[in-house]
C-alpha cells in the first residue's frame, strides 16, 4: 500500500499550531518544580501554595467543554490567537505578581487560555488534513504533550536555581509572541456558524462538573469525599441532557462510533499510564534514589529519547491501522516499568527501561488519537477534540489521585513498588482495551 505524504500546507499548520501550544505544556511542569522557592519569595503557606496548580487546573477544565463550541461558531483563526493573547497576558501577569492571592488570580488568566489551545489545535490540523496520513500527523502534534513534561523539569531547574522564580512564567513570552506572529500569517480563516448556538444548559452542568472532579482529585481527606460525587452528578446529569439535546455542548453520540468509543477508553487508560508515571518518577529518583531535582530531571531523559523513536510508528499506524500498533505500545510501556518494582535496579537498566517506557507510551498515544479521530466528518471534529481533550484530563486526574493514595498508605520501602505495581496494572488493562480497536478504521462515509 503506498505511503499517504502530508500536504506541506498541512505541515506548517501543524508546526505553527504546535509552537503555540509548547508554552501551556511547558508551564505546567516548570511551575511544579519552583513551588517550594516561589513559596519562600512570597511567604505563602503549603495550603495557599497549591493553588497557584490548582486554581491553573479549575480553569481549564471549566473552558476545555466549550471550545469545539467557540470553533464553529467564531473563526477559528481568530479563536487559536485570542487563547494564545489570554495565556500570554496570564503569564506575563504572574511575572508581575506581587503577592500569592494576586498569582492564583492570573494563573486562572493563563488557565482559561490553556484550556482552548491544546482542543482547538487538534481540530484546526484535523480538519485540515481531510483524514490523510493521520499517524504521521499525530507523530508531529503529539511531541510537545510527551517530550516537554519530561524536559521540563531540568529547565525548571535551571531556571530556578540562576534567576528569580518570576523566570518561570517570563519564559513563556517570547514563545507566545513568536506563534501569534506565525499564527496572524500562517492560520486559515474559517468560515463561522452564526447560527450555532451555546448550549448554555450543557455548560452549566459539564464546566462546574468537571471542575469539581479535577478539584477532587488533586485534593484529599473532606474535600475529596466532597468534590469528586459532586463532580460525577454534575456530569451524569450533563450525559442525561446532552443524549437528549438538538445541538448540545459536546456530542456523546460520538460514543456510539466502535473506534471512537474504544479509542477514548484507550485515551483514558493511557492518560493514567502517562501522567501517574509523570508524577511517580520524579518522586521515585529523589525519595528512593536520592537524587537533586536537576539531577532526577536529567535522569529522566531516557524517556524524552523514547518519546522521539516513537515517531516513527506514525507512518506504521498509517499503513497497518492503530491496534497493532497501540497494543504494542502500551506492552512496552509495561515493560519498561517491571524493572522499578525491583529493591535495588542498576541505574544502566532503568535508563534502558525509561527509554522503552517512553517509547511504549507516546507509540500507543499516537495510534490511539488516530482511531479517535480517522474517518470522522468534518462537522464532528470540534467534538471529538474537546471530548478527547476531556477524557485525557480526567484519565491523568484519576491516575495521580491513584497512585498518590496508593504511596500515601503503603509502607516503607514498599510504596514505590506497589504504586509501579498499579501502574503496571493500569497498563495491562489498556492492551486487553486496545484489542477491541478495529484493525482498519471505516471513512467518513461508512462511519456517519
Amino acid at each position: 500500500m503506498p505511503e499517504e505524504r502530508l500536504d506541506p500546507a498541512v505541515r506548517r499548520l501543524a508546526g505553527i499550531l504546535v509552537l503555540g501550544a509548547l508554552a501551556p505544556l511547558l508551564d505546567s511542569t516548570i511551575v511544579s518544580i519552583a513551588l517550594h522557592t516561589l513559596g519562600q519569595d512570597l511567604g505563602a503557606s503549603t495550603a495557599s501554595l497549591q493553588w497557584v496548580s490548582t486554581a491553573y487546573l479549575l480553569a481549564l477544565a471549566t473552558v476545555v467543554p466549550i471550545s469545539g463550541w467557540a470553533v464553529d461558531r467564531y473563526d477559528s483563526r481568530h479563536v487559536w490567537l485570542g487563547a494564545l493573547t489570554l495565556f500570554l497576558t496570564g503569564s506575563l501577569l504572574c511575572g508581575l505578581a506581587r503577592n500569592i492571592d494576586t498569582l492564583i488570580a492570573f494563573r486562572t488568566v493563563q488557565g482559561i487560555g490553556g484550556g482552548l489551545l491544546l482542543p482547538v489545535l487538534q481540530t484546526l490540523v484535523m480538519r485540515a488534513a481531510g483524514g490523510r496520513g493521520l499517524g504521521r500527523l499525530m507523530a508531529a502534534i503529539t511531541l510537545p504533550a510527551v517530550v516537554v513534561p519530561i524536559l521540563g523539569p531540568v529547565l525548571g531547574g535551571l531556571i530556578v536555581g540562576h534567576l528569580s522564580w518570576r523566570w518561570i512564567f517570563y519564559v513563556n513570552l517570547p514563545v507566545c509572541l513568536l506563534a501569534l506572529a506565525l499564527a496572524w500569517r500562517g492560520v486559515p480563516k474559517s468560515t463561522p456558524r452564526p447560527g450555532h448556538h451555546l448550549d448554555l444548559t450543557g455548560l452549566l452542568l459539564l464546566s462546574p462538573g468537571l471542575a469539581a472532579l479535577v478539584y477532587g482529585l488533586s485534593e484529599t481527606g473532606t474535600a475529596r469525599a466532597t468534590a469528586i460525587p459532586a463532580g460525577a452528578v454534575l456530569i451524569a446529569l450533563f450525559t442525561h441532557h446532552a443524549l437528549r439535546a438538538r445541538d448540545p455542548l459536546v456530542d456523546l453520540r460520538l460514543f456510539q462510533d466502535r473506534a471512537f468509543a474504544v479509542s477514548s477508553i484507550l485515551t483514558f487508560l493511557n492518560g493514567l499510564a502517562l501522567f501517574g508515571g509523570m508524577f511517580l518518577l520524579p518522586l521515585y529518583y529523589q525519595q528512593v534514589r536520592g537524587e537533586g531535582v536537576i539531577a532526577a530531571g536529567l535522569l529522566l531523559a531516557p524517556q524524552g529519547l523514547g518519546s522521539l523513536l516513537a515517531r516513527t510508528t506514525g507512518p506504521l499506524t498509517d499503513r497497518l491501522g492503530p491496534r497493532p500498533v497501540a497494543v504494542t505500545g502500551m506492552l512496552l510501556c509495561a515493560l519498561g516499568t517491571l524493572p522499578f518494582l525491583l529493591p535495588h535496579p542498576g541505574a544502566a537498566l532503568l535508563a534502558l527501561a525509561l527509554t522503552v517506557r517512553g517509547l511504549g507510551v507516546s507509540a500507543a498515544n499516537m495510534a490511539v488519537m488516530v482511531g479517535a479521530y480517522q474517518g470522522l466528518d468534518h462537522a464532528r471534529i470540534p467534538h471529538a477534540g474537546t471530548t478527547v481533550r476531556i477524557v485525557q484530563q480526567v484519565g491523568g486526574g484519576v491516575g495521580t489521585a491513584v497512585l498518590a493514595t496508593v504511596l500515601a498508605h503503603a509502607h516503607g520501602s514498599a510504596a514505590f513498588p506497589h504504586a509501579f505495581a498499579w501502574a503496571t496494572a493500569f497498563t495491562v488493562v489498556a492492551c486487553g482495551v486496545g484489542l477491541c480497536l478495529p484493525v482498519r478504521v471505516a471513512s467518513a462515509q461508512q462511519r456517519s
